[in-house]
């Protein structure tokens, strides 16, 4: 078997569907940073135990969980709230931790993402690996823009089944706040890369040119996430990839919201990038 982590801020609304899932797992701990709402006590009236800490980014907070929880077992499934455990995935996850391989720290896992009821596939470039099933004493994450990502000295396999995220959980009014808010974080961590090691953040970007030709799509869409904040009008072109050449157009409506939403995620970007450049020039 496996432990799971799910981290949580005010996710009253959202944790039960998550804590449902997991009814088969014998170790479910709640990471959460200070919920106000009943995000603890229903996830301890589910039988999950409830560890509270501060949140400062998300590969500290997933990093804070190897290093100070005592989980029962040595693989560990990283959950949001607003995501959801399959018994495919279950399966698939016990599996690997019974043969648990010294050969390998972690897992990257593709999400199905849901957006108004249905799945979408082309517009969130399905599948979109993430690092979540890792082994507790061996992984360590690393901040990215706002997320995070293995530390680029794990051993990595891939797990063939996939977890469900539902984005537009708590509507869509919260998701584009939620964007608006990560866009702010990006421009950040672009900024403070090109400030910090000019010099290694160009050579990083020189080294990801030759995997935008990659057959792994992984390494692929790294590449294109690089490449793309030296790019002009990119909200514009983040549209077409999507919609277009992603053939976001094969997910109905709801694709194009998406869509829609992302390009302007990118804009917001840009303009973040262009603000806080300027407010340092004023300093």
């Amino acid at each position: 078997m496996f432990s799971v982590v799910i981290l949580t801020l005010n996710e009253e609304r959202n944790l039960p569907l998550c804590l449902a899932s997991l009814a088969d797992c014998d170790d479910v701990v709640v990471l959460d940073s200070g919920s106000k709402d009943q995000t603890a006590e229903i996830a301890r009236a589910a039988g999950a135990r409830v560890v509270v800490n501060p949140f400062e980014n998300f590969a500290q907070q997933r990093n804070f969980a190897h290093a100070h929880v005592a989980f029962e077992h040595p693989w560990v499934f990283h959950l949001d709230a607003d995501e959801r455990m399959t018994a495919e995935l279950l399966a698939e996850g016990r599996d690997w931790a019974r043969k648990d391989p010294s050969d390998t720290d972690g897992f990257w896992v593709a999400p199905r993402m849901l957006f108004r009821g249905r799945w979408i596939p082309h517009c969130t470039d399905f599948p979109a690996y993430q690092a979540r099933f890792v082994h507790a004493t061996r992984f360590r994450f690393v901040q990215v823009g706002h997320g995070q990502r293995e530390a680029p000295e794990m051993r990595m396999r891939r797990l063939t089944t996939n977890y469900l995220h539902d984005l537009s959980a708590d509507g869509e009014a919260s998701l584009w706040e939620k964007h608006r808010r990560y866009a702010r974080q990006e421009a950040a961590a672009h900024l403070a890369a090109k400030s910090s090691s000019c010099a290694t953040a160009n050579r990083a970007a020189f080294l990801m040119r030759p995997r935008l030709f990659s057959a792994d799509p992984l390494s692929r869409r790294r590449a294109l996430k690089a490449l793309s904040q030296h790019l002009p009008a990119r909200g514009l072109l983040r549209f077409l990839y999507q919609y277009v050449a992603r053939r976001g157009f094969l997910d109905g409506r709801a694709g194009l919201a998406y869509c829609v939403l992302l390009a302007n995620y990118e804009h917001w970007i840009a303009k973040e990038i262009r603000l806080q450049k300027r407010a340092v020039t004023v300093k």
